[in-house]
């Protein structure tokens, strides 16, 4: 028996090694595949608004129709409505000092307002945007905008722009990142013409249901549609993720990655099997059942499992906190890393079943055979 102990031990060991390595390829890109669902819909997710007004036939964020903004006056006329604001979210082209371009998402906001604003401000402030062509940047792309930081000018759409302040870690799923400015300053950045605005931002009033009053506003106000928060971002998430494929070649690696981790376990657990093969038999021709082998197995996969899971998910925290630095994310929250560690978990006890087939199947005779 305490041959076999050590073999469990020594197997278990072996197979962890093997483990970890499945949990951190799998941990690092279901955690990429967060990361980048939050870049898809951060604009959405922190506007502070119940209710997005836009063109019917709108599906993403980027894509924007305008409309008038006379509608707004109809949408805040609505029972339930408390406050509205108009808000630009669009391309733009942002020209170096060296001549060359990069592309920006520019995100106009009402200053007056409460919603849409940028977030995690690092320099700078919010009221600055009131100075003539000011915008706020994040601090993750100045290199790649060709700027140092606050106080560089910059040209947005043919027009001056004045760097007055900045945000930390608002990151893009695409190649343009987000530039904050004032709404009118928007409109020059872009090709949303005076008396235009791409979308509505709404509070409803406390207590208010947002899908209730979004379908009163419907009704009210032709050639727009009324989306709640949540809706809105689920609707710009799917997109990006799974309307474009990207999310999917992310889910398709994390899978791999788990796939990698049973075959390799399953063969670790099968090798060290047969490797003490005499060992189990022994125990049967001692007497032991099938139901105390099974049980040896199962406690070397869960061993495994436990010992591979913890080396695994430790290097991918790593690499998660390093990430932040970078304007690539790796988010691993508890519910992620939870539910990492119940996959890894079956994966082991499943591979051990090949195993268990094995065992079960040893004649104790065998023992007493040269």
């Amino acid at each position: 028996a305490i041959t076999v102990d050590d073999a469990l031990a020594s197997a278990a060991v072996v197979a962890a090694t093997d483990e970890s390595f499945a949990v951190v390829l799998s941990a690092i890109q279901l955690g990429l595949f967060v990361g980048f669902q939050r870049a898809t819909a951060d604009v959405i997710a922190h506007a502070g608004a119940d209710l997005w007004v836009k063109s019917t036939g709108v599906t993403h964020l980027e894509t924007g129709v305008p409309f008038s903004e006379r509608k707004r006056y109809d949408v805040l006329a609505t029972p339930g409505v408390a406050d509205e604001q108009k808000h630009i979210v669009r391309f733009g082209q942002w020209r170096k000092a060296d001549g060359g371009q990069e592309s920006v998402m520019v995100v106009g906001l009402e200053l007056g307002g409460s919603m849409g604003q940028p977030w995690n401000l690092v320099a700078g402030s919010l009221q600055a945007l009131d100075q003539p062509d000011a915008v706020i940047v994040d601090e993750l792309y100045l290199e790649k905008r060709g700027i140092r930081g606050v106080g560089d000018l910059v040209e947005i759409g043919g027009h001056r722009a004045q760097v007055v302040g900045l945000t930390r870690g608002i990151r893009t799923f695409t190649t343009a990142p987000p530039v904050f400015t004032a709404f009118k300053r928007a409109q020059d950045y872009t090709d949303v013409a005076e008396g235009e605005t791409p979308f509505l931002l709404g509070r409803t009033e406390q207590g208010a249901d947002a899908a209730e009053v979004a379908a009163r506003i419907r009704p009210r106000v032709s050639d727009v549609d009324v989306v709640t928060e949540r809706s809105w971002q689920t609707a710009q998430e799917r997109y990006w993720m799974f309307g474009t494929g990207a999310g999917i070649t992310v889910l398709i690696a994390a899978g791999l990655g788990l796939l990698v981790g049973v075959v390799v376990v399953a063969q670790t657990i099968y090798a060290a099997t047969v490797d003490h093969i005499r060992e189990y038999g022994t125990l049967k021709a001692m007497g032991a059942t099938n139901a105390y082998l099974y049980r040896v197995i199962l406690e070397q996969a869960a061993l495994s499992a436990v010992a591979g899971y913890s080396v695994g998910i430790a290097i991918a925290l790593m690499a998660s906190r390093g990430s932040q630095a970078g304007t690539t994310a790796i988010i691993l929250e508890w519910p992620l890393a939870i539910a990492l560690f119940v996959l890894t978990l079956v994966m082991c006890l499943g591979a051990s079943v090949v195993s268990i087939n094995k065992v079960t199947r040893i004649d104790p005779a065998m023992v007493f055979k040269g």
